[in-house]
């Protein structure tokens, strides 16, 4: 096993989709159009910077059309090559399956590197990287609908979304081009969050599983369990700070690009993220060791594994000295299938990507859907369901005959605004996905883990759905 060579991303991701495929009842002719990808669309434009003309390259992959719009991510960074967005694709194709989002799946990618570019420089590059697909439909709220990804955020996504309107004056459904923007472009209410807080319900949902967890070698909830976290941006943030302050989660390591902090009681993870901020580095932080090899940290003993970042950090060099009994990813493809083989016979039980960082495009959903609304969530009856509640707690009061706690008045009677539907529906996805998966596993002797029953579950769905078509 160990003699083998690594296996790219594309290749493991074409891998666990043989496997799975050769457990499901399914013409090899639908299974090869399932795997591979439509289409992918190569640009290269010329944006006049500090005087002199510089060339980029970007991509948008469509992998699969079974369901309309597409969804997914746009990343700008230096690793961005057309395997590794075709990959990423077809992932968002399972993905949605899984989770139920209706959409198809797609990815794009531009090579640059954005710390060495201006705001105003990113800012341009950013409009003709969008002008150049807008024109090609490869951006449009009923076709293809894109998210921030990895180099990127609300501040693009805003910038594309006004990209697309001053092309397409009279498209009143135009904010639905792209999800993940600002609140006041169109965005919604925990869509910042919506990975990590993912990661949170999943981890929760796979602690009501006793059978699981048991499996795992652990015991007891998700309390005081140790967790060891790779990569503190936008999701590695979210899922220790929530896991930390919500659920008693002892953060006690971060690793990140210039090193790793460690601290067996408890990282306070605030305190660490603005160190992190006002210092782009790890290094100096007081409240825990600093150690300068951060990738040997992957290593250490703990409970749970949160891989964060890149694609590839557990693999075939590393995968036998891994010591977590459980790892979520919440980074897409952090494992590989080499090291995914090794690390199950192991015994490890790895919550795959496709399910444990779903949270964004689930929320991704929740803002399309509220962007062809045109209403925000909970305005049409949340101070009705208020009223009711006053209505009922008075008539409780006068049953009982004493009055009940203002405590409980407070929260009974506030009624769901749109984070807290957004986050009843997040949580209410993760569930729900979770319990296909384990149900699949379990009822199957034949599935040996959580990522094959996902990509079992995924394929069946889009499988369905072509057949539907009459495929």
């Amino acid at each position: 096993m160990t003699s083998r060579t690594e296996p790219t991303f594309r290749e493991s991701v074409n891998m666990m989709f043989d496997k799975a495929i050769s457990l499901i009842d399914i013409s090899p002719g639908l299974a090869q159009k399932i795997k591979v990808c439509n289409s992918t669309y190569t640009v290269r434009f010329g944006v006049k910077l500090r005087g002199d003309i510089h060339t980029f390259t970007g991509y948008r992959s469509v992998h699969s059309e079974h369901k309309e719009p597409v969804k997914g991510g746009i990343r700008f960074a230096t690793s961005v090559n057309q395997d590794e967005v075709e990959a990423l694709a077809a992932l968002m194709t399972y993905k949605c399956a899984l989770v139920e989002a209706p959409f198809g799946g797609s990815k794009g990618g531009l090579h640059i590197d954005p710390t060495q570019w201006e705001p105003d420089e990113i800012e341009k590059i950013t409009r003709r990287f969008a002008y150049e697909l807008i024109k090609r439909d490869l951006i449009h709220p009923s076709q293809n609908v894109p998210a921030p990804d990895m180099g990127t955020g609300e501040r693009e996504m805003a910038w594309i979304a006004d990209q697309f309107r001053r092309m397409n004056t009279s498209e009143i459904n135009a904010d639905a081009c792209v999800t993940g923007k600002p609140l006041n472009k169109g965005g919604i209410i925990g869509r910042v969050e919506a990975t990590g807080r993912g990661v949170q319900y999943a981890l929760q949902e796979f602690f009501r599983h006793k059978d699981d967890v048991k499996t795992s070698g652990l015991s007891g909830s998700l309390a005081g369990k140790r967790i060891i976290v790779q990569g503190l941006g936008n999701v590695g943030y979210h899922a220790a700070h929530f896991l930390s302050t919500e659920d008693g989660c002892k953060i006690t390591a971060v690793i990140e690009r210039d090193g790793a902090v460690i601290n067996d009681d408890g990282i306070n993870i605030n305190q660490l993220q603005t160190h992190l901020i006002e210092n782009k580095g790890v290094k100096g932080f007081s409240g825990a060791n600093y150690v300068s090899n951060g990738s040997e940290i992957l290593e250490k003993d703990c409970d749970i594994l949160i891989p964060a970042a890149m694609e590839g950090v557990i693999n075939l060099s590393n995968a036998q000295r891994i010591k977590a009994n459980v790892i979520i990813e919440a980074a897409n493809g952090p494992v590989t299938a080499g090291a995914d083989e090794i690390l199950t016979a192991a015994g490890t039980i790895i919550i795959p990507d496709m399910y444990a960082n779903a949270g964004g495009v689930t929320v991704s959903y929740f803002e399309w859907v509220k962007n062809l609304s045109h209403i925000r969530f909970g305005r049409m009856q949340r101070r009705q369901q208020a009223s009711s509640n006053h209505i009922l707690v008075e008539e409780m009061e006068r049953l009982i005959g004493k009055p009940v706690s203002e405590d409980f008045k407070n929260k009974f009677f506030k009624g769901a605004g749109e984070l807290e539907l957004v986050r009843s529906g997040l949580e209410d996805t993760m569930c729900t996905a979770y319990q296909q998966m384990h149900d699949t596993w379990r009822s199957n002797e034949n599935i040996d883990s959580l990522r094959t029953a996902a990509y079992v579950l995924a394929l069946t769905k889009v499988a369905d759905s072509y057949r539907a078509l009459g495929l």
